[in-house]
């Protein structure tokens, strides 16, 4: 059977992009988001056989497990696992900043991130598989405003080079991608939907 991927935050951006790339190279995907529309635009788009969607917030562990819990038979065995999911909130220097976005931030960014790692590991083990974690160049480059987001990505990158020196040998290969600015919802969010403070930044 065809091998299959687990992408979160797939309704925009990475994730989306991403989950069209591995329908198109053969792959079959759980593709998952908060957006339920989003999720069916998807499937529509590639097809009920190739997508299965899967909506959750990735905050919420119980709607994580649930979520996991209800795939069908066929969109189980995951082979290949991308913490797309994240979001940075605010551009305000540390002391001005939102002690609420950076809960969110945090639950987002890492909390979740390593709650379905942690979910998912055995099977990927199993199948000798792999992870991709989006980390991002805020995660090495300090600057004004990023405060808990460059904190945040990282622990990504830090925690993927400490889980491939945990997984060394059994097969299933970690990467942690860390782009740099891109033509995303991303800054939107970031702004909290102010587009003329998204495009300026």
């Amino acid at each position: 059977m065809d091998k299959l991927a687990f992408i979160t935050g797939a309704t925009s951006g990475f994730g989306r992009a991403a989950a069209r790339r591995f329908v198109a190279a053969g792959w079959r995907v759980v593709a998952t988001g908060r957006r339920a529309d989003r999720l069916q635009a998807l499937v529509d788009e590639l097809g009920a056989e190739r997508v299965q969607p899967a909506c959750f917030d990735v905050r919420d562990a119980d709607a994580m497990r649930a979520a996991l819990d209800a795939l069908p038979p066929h969109f189980r065995a995951v082979d290949l696992l991308v913490n797309n999911a994240g979001l940075a909130l605010g551009t305000k220097p540390a002391q001005d900043a939102s002690l609420d976005d950076w809960r969110t931030m945090i639950d987002t960014n890492i909390t979740a991130l390593v709650t379905l790692t942690k979910a998912l590991l055995p099977g990927l083990i199993a199948r000798r598989g792999g992870i991709v974690n989006v980390s991002s160049t805020a995660a090495n480059y300090p600057y004004s405003g990023g405060n808990v987001y460059g904190g945040t990505k990282a622990f990504v990158s830090q925690f993927s080079l400490n889980l491939r020196a945990d997984l060394h040998g059994t097969g299933v290969s970690v990467t942690a991608l860390e782009p740099g600015m891109a033509e995303t919802e991303f800054t939107l969010v970031r702004t909290h939907g102010d587009q003329a403070a998204s495009d300026a930044l």
